[in-house]
C-alpha cells in the first residue's frame, strides 16, 4: 500500500507502508540510534512525533516484551528507509510490522530517510503527516500546516500514570519519582542502585507528595514544551522550598527544575534524538557518549548563576547540558543516563544520587 510523508513546506515523500494504516500528524524528527528501535517505539517522551531513523535497515531482530519502555507506543509514525525482511534473535517475539499493526502506529519504509534527515538539519523539524489513506499531496501539505506543533501543548497529561504505584520493593531510600512520561529503564537503574521507588502521577499535589516521605524525589523524562506543564513547574518550585530534600532532573525533568528556578527554556532547531552525543563533564574534563530525546533546552544565561552550576556542555553544539544547585542537594542532566538504549558512560549519576540521599 503506498503512504505518504508530507511536511508543512510542502516536500514530499512517497513509499510503502507498513504497520496500522490511517493518517497521523506529528513533528517530524530524526532519530540516529543505529539499535534500539523497541525502546524509541515506546519511549513516551516522543508522544506528539514523527520519528525517522537514519540507520537504513529497520526490524531486523524484532521485538520482545522485555525491551519495552513503557506500557504503550507513544509516537504519530515511524519512517525508516528498509524494512527487514527477517527477524532472527534468539529474544525475538514477534516482528516489527506485526508489533505495529497491533498498537495501531503508522510505518512508511522505501522513502531516501537521507534526503530527509538532510532536510531537517538544514530546515529544522517541523510539522508533518503520515496517510496511507490520502494520495492527494496538496490535501496533506494543507493538513500538516493545519496540526499543532509541539510549543505551548502539555503532552504529559497524555502520558503519565493515572495512579501511584510502587515498583518492585525493597529495603533502601524513599524515592518519589514524578512521572513525567519517565522509561522503564530509570527505574530499573534507581532499583538497581537500591532505591525504595513509588511512581506518582505528574499532576500529584504537594501535600500528597510529603505524605509519602520521600528521602529523594527524580523528576523523570517526558514529552512536549516543558513551560506548558505549569503544574508541574509549580509543585517543583514549592518541592524546592520545602526541606534539603534531594533532587535529580533528567532530561524534561532538568527543564521542569530549571523553570522552576526562574530559567527559560527555548526549542532546538532539530533536537537531540540518538544515542551517539557527545557531553563534556565541566568539572572533570571526562567526555561522555550519550542518549538524548529532546527538542527543548534551557537557556543557561536565564538562571542565576551565583545560585546554579553549569555542570555539563554539549560538545556538537554547547548547549546546557546538566546543571547543579550551589547550596541545595539538587542537580539534573539533559541527557538519559540509564542507557536505554545506548552507551552506559553515565549510569555513574544514579549512584551520585543515592549518595546524596545517604549525605542528607
Amino acid at each position: 500500500m503506498k503512504a505518504f510523508l508530507a511536511l508543512e513546506d510542502g516536500r514530499i515523500f512517497e513509499g510503502v507502508s507498513f504497520g496500522a494504516s490511517g493518517e497521523r500528524c506529528g513533528e517530524v524528527i530524526f532519530n540516529t540510534g543505529m539499535t534500539g528501535y523497541q525502546e524509541v517505539l515506546t519511549d513516551p517522551s516522543y508522544k506528539g512525533q514523527i520519528v525517522a531513523m537514519t540507520y537504513p535497515l529497520i526490524g531486523n531482530y524484532g521485538v520482545n516484551e522485555e525491551d519495552s519502555e513503557s506500557r504503550a507506543l507513544w509516537l504519530e509514525g515511524f519512517v525508516i528507509g528498509e524494512l527487514s525482511r527477517i527477524t532472527s534473535n534468539w529474544r525475538s517475539q514477534k516482528d516489527l510490522g506485526s508489533y505495529l499493526e497491533e498498537n495501531g502506529v503508522i510505518g512508511i519504509q522505501g522513502i531516501d530517510t537521507r534526503a530527509l534527515t538532510r532536510h531537517l538539519r538544514t530546515r529544522g523539524a517541523m510539522r508533518a503527516i503520515i496517510s496511507t489513506v490520502d494520495h492527494d499531496t496538496g490535501s496533506l501539505v494543507a493538513k500538516a500546516i493545519a496540526s499543532p506543533g509541539l510549543e505551548g501543548r502539555d503532552l504529559v497529561a497524555s502520558v503519565t500514570c493515572s495512579r501511584p504505584y510502587s515498583f518492585k520493593e525493597q529495603d533502601g531510600p524513599r524515592v518519589i519519582v514524578m512521572d513525567f512520561g519517565v522509561k522503564q529503564s530509570i527505574l530499573n537503574q534507581l532499583y538497581t542502585a537500591g532505591c525504595n521507588i513509588t511512581v506518582l502521577p505528574a499532576n500529584t499535589p504537594i501535600d500528597d507528595i510529603m505524605a509519602h516521605e520521600p528521602e529523594g524525589i527524580l523528576l523523570s523524562n517526558g514529552p512536549g514544551d516543558p513551560s506548558a506543564v505549569k503544574y508541574a513547574i509549580e509543585t517543583t518550585r514549592k518541592l524546592m522550598g520545602n526541606g534539603n530534600i534531594p533532587m535529580f532532573g533528567i532530561c524534561l525533568g532538568q527543564q521542569i527544575l530549571s523553570l522552576a528556578m526562574g530559567g527559560k527554556t527555548f526549542k532546538l532547531k532539530f533536537g537531540h534524538h540518538g544515542s551517539n552525543h557527545p557531553v563534556k563533564d565541566l568539572k572533570t574534563g571526562k567526555i561522555d557518549i550519550t542518549v538524548q530525546n529532546h527538542s527543548f533546552c534551557v537557556d543557561m544565561d536565564s538562571l542565576d548563576r551565583e545560585a546554579i552550576e553549569m555542570t555539563h556542555v554539549n560538545l556538537n553544539d554547547n548547549t546546557l547540558e546538566g546543571i547543579r544547585h550551589r547550596e541545595l542537594p539538587i542537580f539534573s542532566v539533559q541527557f538519559h543516563p540509564e542507557a536505554g538504549p545506548g552507551p552506559h558512560d553515565a549510569r555513574y549519576l544514579f549512584g551520585r544520587f543515592v549518595e546524596m540521599i545517604k549525605r542528607s
